[in-house]
């Protein structure tokens, strides 16, 4: 099945900047700010931005 050409990138989306960011990425930025404390699960994250 073919992908409706609306959906389909511009050709420009490498390298682009992500919005959102994955629970391990936010884990590790949580980390390198000193917000992170040990032993806690990583589920309920705070919202974080990336930098």
């Amino acid at each position: 099945m073919s992908q409706h050409r609306s959906l389909k990138s511009s050709g420009g989306s490498v390298g682009t900047k992500r919005s959102v960011l994955k629970r391990g990425e936010r884990v590790k930025l949580l980390k390198s700010r000193g917000l992170w404390k040990e032993g806690r699960l990583p589920t309920n994250l705070p919202k974080t931005k990336p930098e």
